[in-house]
């Protein structure tokens, strides 16, 4: 039996090495992926990876654009793994919250939430005001999942690129129950 596809929404937040690192993960995994941008999310993916969507797109099964309602992402009989929209921004958390589907992303969301799919957001804003905290705790008193773009430094990161690894480990152990080789407890072993 063939392995479900997780679908990953990539809107125009800052933090879109998040997304990159994620999707090549994905695909060392032989995870199945498809893959919706937002407009902004396309702007913002080339401006700060250097990255072609063109080419990033050869990393999943297939890419959605944004306004395509009519493709599997927008229907509840379509048999996807879950949704991670990384990262996601707070006009997407704010669509979502709301029930709004202004694009695919927002859509596919309200479809993982309706099936009681996983739905992760991986937000990435700061500060935060009142209307994003009660967005967030809107989403997750619906089901969703909200998972900040925050890093961790008990495994004691020397780059970017180890902060950004660290953290897309800690994600992919938290959607796949994946060993995460910055587990604190596995640092720990390491220093006996």
């Amino acid at each position: 039996m063939a392995k479900k596809a997780l679908l990953v929404g990539i809107t125009g937040a800052s933090g879109s090495i998040y997304a990159l690192r994620f999707l090549q993960k994905l695909v060392e995994m032989d995870q199945p992926v498809e893959v919706i941008f937002s407009e902004v999310g396309k702007r913002v993916f080339e401006y700060e990876t250097s990255v072609s969507v063109e080419e990033v797109s050869k990393l999943s099964r297939k890419t959605y654009e944004p306004s395509d309602f009519f493709s599997p992402p927008a229907s509840g009989s379509s048999p996807y793994l879950g949704m991670v929209i990384i990262p996601c921004s707070m006009g997407t958390l704010s669509a979502i919250a709301s029930g709004s589907s202004l694009n695919l992303i927002h859509r596919a969301a309200d479809v993982m939430l309706k099936e009681r799919k996983p739905l992760i957001l991986v937000v990435r804003e700061t500060p935060l005001n009142l209307i994003h905290l009660e967005n967030m705790l809107k989403v997750a008193r619906a089901g969703g999942i909200i998972y900040p773009a925050m890093p961790s430094f008990y495994a004691k990161p020397k780059t970017l690129d180890e902060v950004i690894d660290q953290f897309i480990e800690r994600l992919v152990q938290f959607l796949f129950a994946q060993e995460n080789p910055y587990s604190w407890e596995r640092l720990l072993k390491e220093e006996d």
